[in-house]
């Protein structure tokens, strides 16, 4: 079969979270490309299957394949979402000096996350400085998360400004930091930040959610009613809201 095709049915496959077909077409392909083992490998890393992404991993380093940047970015994305630092620490090692491959900003992101989300902010923040490109919102915003966890409060004070100084217009620095000062406990300052949106005319963008019904897709907005159906969903929840006490 086409090396594209067979890439993109394992891509259709690990995006409906079917990783057993899409390892099934995977393993009976028999020329396999390096877009078919980094497609795999990623969507393991992607839906809950982190040990067996690292396994494929090591696979292919014993193939005939040599890893790429999109290789090393799916195994570094296994070892964030298990928490394994030590694991992400050797990839990210062995990228850099076995493969002589350089880190993309993705690449960094992910090993910022992994330290962030194990406490060890100091490392993840040296990490950063460390970058030969500029950090963007994303990695600040990430690195703010991980203070907001583990209560550091000047760490996420430092990022959160860069944050707002990347795009002072955006929401979502003042956002995080309201929720690192609510999450210690703070909630004068969570407030002062609510405020200070408000003060500069920043719109938190709301949140919203898509399902689909009968093949008619339906978006619903955090708080909003202009869903053809409001009416009807809002009298629902609110007797549904009626009957829990009695169904406690």
């Amino acid at each position: 079969m086409n090396v594209i095709v067979v890439t993109a049915i394992i891509n259709m496959y690990c995006k409906c979270g079917s990783m057993e077909k899409a390892i099934r077409v995977f393993e009976a392909t028999p020329r396999k490309g390096l877009s078919c083992w980094n497609s795999t490998i990623m969507g393991l890393a992607i839906n809950g299957c982190e040990e067996e992404a690292i396994e494929l991993f090591s696979r292919l380093k014993s193939s005939n394949f040599i890893p790429n940047r999109v290789s090393f970015l799916g195994v570094l994305t296994a070892c964030n979402h298990s928490g394994m630092v030590d694991k992400a620490r050797d990839y990210f090692s062995i990228m850099r000096g076995t493969y002589k491959i350089e880190p993309s900003i993705k690449h960094y992101s992910c090993m910022v996350d992994v330290l962030g989300r194990a406490g060890l902010l100091e490392e993840a923040e040296e990490l950063m400085r460390s970058m030969p490109m500029k950090a963007d919102a994303i990695i600040w915003g990430s690195l703010v998360s991980s203070c907001r966890k583990h209560r550091n409060i000047e760490m996420a004070k430092r990022a959160a400004n860069r944050v707002i100084e990347l795009d002072p217009s955006d929401s979502c620095g003042y956002v995080l930091m309201s929720n690192v000062y609510a999450a210690s406990s703070q909630f004068q300052e969570a407030m002062q930040e609510r405020l200070s949106m408000k003060q500069q005319k920043i719109e938190k963008e709301p949140g919203c959610s898509l399902i689909e019904v009968d093949g008619e897709v339906h978006e619903f907005i955090a708080g909003g009613r202009l869903h053809h159906k409001a009416p009807e969903i809002y009298s629902l929840l609110d007797e549904l809201g009626f009957m829990l006490p009695e169904m406690a």
